[in-house]
């Protein structure tokens, strides 16, 4: 992966995207969303012992004491928010290491690309090129981007409503409602904005239908 024309800051916000080359699927089954988000947490680390590839030939004693140590060791980023799409992907990250954003992205679209094209026998680039970042420049932006990434799957019409935006498995929309077990996130500096988690999910439904209003206005004139 090329190095970028203009490296991302260390203690800044970005908005972090890409997407299947020609717009191709980039996840097919619950299994590759899965394989995904255990790359983003393992690689997220500063300090990760081993590949991906060998870490899971592990026994499950010794991948459990090694995700153990990796939740307690320095990272990459921290993650504020994500979603996962059939064709692209989200994340808002802070970038807490030099360059801490291009390695973590590196190693997971690198990763990711060798299992699925494996797992579908394919060849070639799976993503359209380097991965897009826009630096977040206020408070507001951040908040802005933060429920624009929760917003996606009910504006591209993946879910029918927003119960079932909810409930959407590939977002950390079900982290901030705390509606599973597991977290992957650092929630503190979007929460912290809020009196409650309540509050938050009336900040990102009450804005739903205009952010779908505004994502078939964008279809309409690209065509």
């Amino acid at each position: 992966m090329p190095a970028r024309f203009v490296p991302l800051v260390q203690n800044y916000y970005y908005h972090v995207f890409n997407r299947g080359v020609n717009k191709r699927l980039i996840f097919k089954s619950k299994y590759e969303y899965n394989r995904f988000l255990s790359l983003l947490r393992f690689y997220n680390s500063l300090e990760y012992p081993v590949k991906f590839s060998k870490f899971i030939k592990l026994s499950v004693d010794q991948r459990k004491e090694i995700w153990n140590r990796l939740d307690n060791e320095k990272t990459h980023t921290d993650i504020l928010s994500y979603c996962l799409m059939p064709n692209h992907f989200h994340l808002l990250l802070k970038q807490n290491s030099e360059n801490g954003i291009s390695k973590l992205l590196g190693n997971l679209q690198n990763s990711y690309a060798r299992y699925f094209n494996v797992k579908n026998e394919r060849i070639g680039h799976l993503f359209q090129g380097q991965f897009k970042a826009v630096k977040i420049d206020s408070e507001e932006q951040l908040l802005h981007v933060s429920r624009y990434i929760h917003l996606n799957p009910y504006s591209s019409a993946i879910v029918k409503d927003l119960n079932a935006l909810q409930k959407y498995e590939w977002s950390s929309l079900s982290e901030y409602l705390d509606k599973v077990l597991f977290n992957l996130c650092s929630k503190k500096n979007i929460i912290g904005n809020f009196k409650n988690k309540e509050s938050y999910k009336k900040f990102v439904l009450d804005n739903a239908d205009y952010q779908k209003e505004l994502e078939n206005i964008k279809h309409l004139t690209l065509e």
